[in-house]
């Protein structure tokens, strides 16, 4: 989720013309209940023409009305033109703060002060006086990490950050208004909420455990000093990920800001030599940032072209059911899903770009010696369109999103890390119902699919032509899998939700729960320990296998790409 895709609520207003303002405001927002808006016939009575939707979020927007013409002139809501030249500007910084304010030229004081003072400022414009829910919520949880004790600080500061951000949701969504579409100050804090407990688990991890007690990930990410509270509240609110995020260690952005992210990745080919065709001086971005502005370009003309032929409303509205084969409602729900997703590629793409332009996100180098700008990368977007299972879909969306679930959850929960992970994401994306109702249905799809694959998919590997037959079927139900589960994300409201639901006669819930009876799957972790015990009954150790049976997240982005190869011609 991000600033520029959740929901705002109607806030006061404090202009001139105020008293006619707050009409407007009381007359045209939906009810708390959900409740449609003023038919067109009324907004006319009362404005005597029909208006944009600039006007109808002009009132609701808390930050700065400086480009209330442009947004007038295009017709978009204040807050998402502001969001959108919040960004633009964030990236002619990013180009000038890795240039002027390069690390061989300043102190990493001088440029955490700097990327600091530009984030409150960006902050500030976007979003006025609420921004200092942020301020807040990071200094709450900057005492909790001071003055508690360091066995229990990360379960303290997790309980006070993800409960804050809690009620900030609830208040701006149950005693302002309800799901209106524009920018929302929790935006940034659903990011900063990410970061503050990833740095608290990351302390404890370094101040009080051993290394032995570590994974390799874990060993890598752990914090062996206190931060400043400079260093602290830069990690929190530089400029690049203020807005959008995304999500980062905190070790990374130190090396980001002290100059040494490009050192232990560039050095070595997958023989362990040098490599020829890696230059010894610090890559380039450019490319990088190019080929992800052409693709938000083209998400966003993608998103802004279909978005209003398939809405996803029209898909439980009574005629259209009535009147619909159900073969072409299938085909019609993934169509509007497909027109929904650009929206979150361009914002997470131009997020990336942000911060490669300042420098930050070198991953290493490929097989051929070219840099990879990927660390902090959000979505892989082939890699979604194209997924055969429904795990691998979660794992190229959202993807820095995915690594924090997994790293302060799913790795550390000792009962069900499954359900845990699902609730835990479902709590911390807000508290409109129709998510709960999403990561409900997300258990059961993710269970039903580990047993498929564990069951059928090895009776389709004897050859290559059985093999692709599997990946067509499995990629056609993996897309109407996503599609179904995630209708109650966008819809928010309980009765819409059931409403869609009951129209597909629950069927997938139901097939679900048939396939978790009928098809026997083992618990990753039981199998993860199998594996291990198989190795070394055999003399060998395990090459870093996780919970969920796969290489640490964190390997590839730490060291290269060619070294990460090597590793698994060793291994195998």
């Amino acid at each position: 989720m991000c600033a520029v895709d959740d929901k705002c609520p109607a806030r006061r207003n404090n202009s001139s013309g105020g008293r006619r303002r707050q009409q407007q405001q009381r007359t045209y927002h939906p009810s708390s209940r959900g409740e449609s808006r003023v038919p067109g016939e009324e907004r006319e009575r009362i404005y005597g023409h029909r208006p944009s939707m600039a006007t109808q979020t002009t009132a609701s927007c808390t930050g700065s009305t400086l480009l209330q013409p442009i947004s007038e002139i295009i017709n978009l809501p204040l807050d998402q033109v502001n969001f959108v030249a919040c960004q633009l500007f964030a990236l002619l910084m990013a180009v000038w703060f890795r240039i002027y304010l390069h690390p061989s030229k300043t102190s990493p004081f001088i440029r955490h002060v700097v990327a600091t003072l530009l984030g409150s400022y960006l902050a500030l414009f976007c979003f006025g006086w609420y921004s200092l829910h942020f301020l807040v919520q990071s200094g709450l949880s900057y005492s909790v990490m001071v003055f508690s004790g360091l066995e229990n600080m990360h379960k303290y500061c997790f309980i006070v950050t993800l409960g804050y951000l809690i009620l900030c949701q609830i208040t701006r969504v149950y005693v302002f208004d309800y799901g209106m579409y524009s920018a929302d100050f929790t935006g940034p804090m659903m990011v900063i909420t990410q970061k503050i407990t990833s740095m608290a688990f990351e302390i404890h991890d370094g101040l009080t455990k051993r290394d032995a007690q570590l994974n390799p990930n874990q060993k890598y990410l752990a914090i062996r000093r206190m931060p400043s509270l400079l260093e602290y509240l830069s990690y929190n609110c530089n400029f690049m990920g203020i807005l959008a995020g995304p999500t980062c260690s905190y070790n990374d952005y130190k090396a980001f800001i002290e100059g040494t992210g490009f050192q232990p990745r560039h050095q070595e080919n997958a023989n362990g030599k040098e490599n020829g065709k890696c230059k010894q001086n610090e890559p380039s971005p450019k490319n990088a940032v190019i080929s992800k502005l052409s693709t938000c370009a083209i998400s966003l003309f993608v998103y802004l072209s279909l978005c209003k032929l398939l809405p996803v409303e029209r898909a439980i509205d009574d005629d259209f059911v009535s009147s619909t084969p159900f073969y072409l409602q299938v085909i019609y729900l993934y169509l509007a899903m497909l027109a929904l997703r650009p929206k979150y590629y361009f914002v997470w793409t131009f997020a990336d770009a942000i911060n490669n332009a300042a420098g930050f996100g070198f991953s290493g180098y490929d097989v051929d010696g070219s840099p990879q700008w990927d660390m902090i990368s959000n979505l892989r977007i082939m890699d979604i369109e194209f997924a055969t299972s429904f795990k691998s879909f979660l794992d190229n969306w959202n993807i820095q999103t995915s690594l924090w679930l997994k790293r302060v959850c799913y790795e550390r929960c000792p009962v069900n890390p499954t359900a845990a992970t699902f609730l835990l994401s479902a709590m911390w994306h807000g508290v409109y119902p129709g998510y709960y109702l999403t990561f409900v249905t997300g258990i059961a799809m993710t269970m039903a699919a580990r047993a498929v694959r564990h069951n059928i998919r090895p009776h389709f590997l004897v050859s290559d032509s059985h093999k692709c037959v599997y990946d067509i079927i499995t990629w056609a139900c993996t897309q109407i899998a996503i599609s179904y589960t995630v209708v109650p994300f966008v819809l928010l409201a309980v009765g819409s939700s059931l409403k869609f639901y009951r129209s597909w006669y629950f069927c997938l819930h139901l097939l679900c729960i048939l396939v978790v009876l009928v098809l026997p799957v083992k618990s990753r972790r039981r199998q993860t320990k199998e594996q291990q015990d198989g190795l070394q009954q055999d003399g060998l150790q395990p090459v870093g296998l996780q919970p969920d049976g796969l290489q640490p997240d964190g390997q590839v982005a730490h060291s290269s790409t060619d070294n990460n190869c090597n590793q698994k011609e060793k291994a195998s």
